[in-house]
């Protein structure tokens, strides 16, 4: 754990709650963490899990607490940064900022406060919560090295991480992974009710498409061999897994999945332009 390390969270939601976790068990202890969120329920429930300090409001809390932060993560709607930003300026000194809010663009972030540029922006996704995310970051230019090492291990208390040198692709990383657990999810549903359609009762049918999704995440995860290979190890011309392939490019899933995801990360541009009006 790093000792002297302080962060102050503007926003006490699943997120920040994610993060708090794991950095509670990784790399900091809980008097280094400041909370502050609207909602008392959730201060609560966030003083009662992990023992952190907490504030209804950036106005009222204590200066120290946010003015000597290393690190201040925000972790609120997108629809209240602009907000929560003009309440956070005259606080903002030499601290990193860390967004976690979605479609917010960095250089509007900046601008809201006046011009501070010390600014990463995170994409995580809701996996973080049992410390398995997937998270998208994008530094601006006057963060140092430091910083953006500081920004990386915050986000990887919760799981991997994967930086990229223009803003836009975080859009792409939304599209993909912060999105991504959606269409898992979807394809699992499908998998659950195809299999109650065969017969099986619905917590057989949950069983089996839960193993076999984790099983064969597991498998690619862990072979050095390109997924389309692995595909290939269970699809015997005229087999089984054939017949259910082929019925699956007669019905265009795959360019429907690709068509998907374009439409994802073109929806993540619309709204960082929306939200980057104010």
């Amino acid at each position: 754990m790093q000792s002297s390390l302080r962060i102050a969270f503007i926003g006490g939601g699943n997120m920040a709650g994610a993060l708090i976790s794991g950095l509670v068990k990784k790399l900091a202890s809980p008097t280094q963490i400041h909370v502050i969120d609207l909602n008392p329920d959730s201060l609560q429930s966030l003083v009662d899990r992990y023992g952190v300090s907490t504030c209804t409001s950036i106005e009222t809390s204590p200066d120290a607490q946010l003015r000597d932060a290393d690190m201040i993560v925000l972790a609120v709607k997108p629809q209240q940064l602009h907000t929560v930003a003009a309440s956070l300026l005259p606080f903002v000194k030499n601290q990193l900022i860390l967004s976690v809010a979605a479609g917010i663009r960095a250089a509007d972030l900046s601008r809201w406060l006046g011009g501070y540029a010390k600014i990463v922006r995170a994409m995580p996704n809701t996996p973080a919560m049992i410390g398995l995310g997937m998270s998208g970051l994008y530094a601006m230019e006057a963060v140092s090295d430091q910083e953006s090492t500081l920004a990386q291990n915050i986000m990887q208390a919760v799981g991997e991480t994967l930086w990229v040198d223009q803003e836009n692709m975080i859009d792409a990383v939304t599209a993909v992974s912060g999105s991504g657990p959606a269409y898992v999810f979807y394809f699992i549903e499908a998998m659950q009710e195809a299999a109650q359609q065969l017969g099986f009762n619905a917590e057989q049918a949950r069983q089996l498409a839960l193993a076999t999704f984790n099983g064969a995440a597991q498998l690619a995860k862990q072979s050095d061999e390109a997924v389309s290979i692995l595909r290939e190890r269970v699809t015997s011309k005229g087999g089984t897994t054939y017949a259910a392939l082929c019925r699956m490019d007669e019905s265009l899933v795959k360019p429907a999945i690709h068509q998907a995801i374009q439409a994802a990360a073109q929806r993540g541009k619309e709204l960082g332009d929306e939200f980057g009006q104010n």
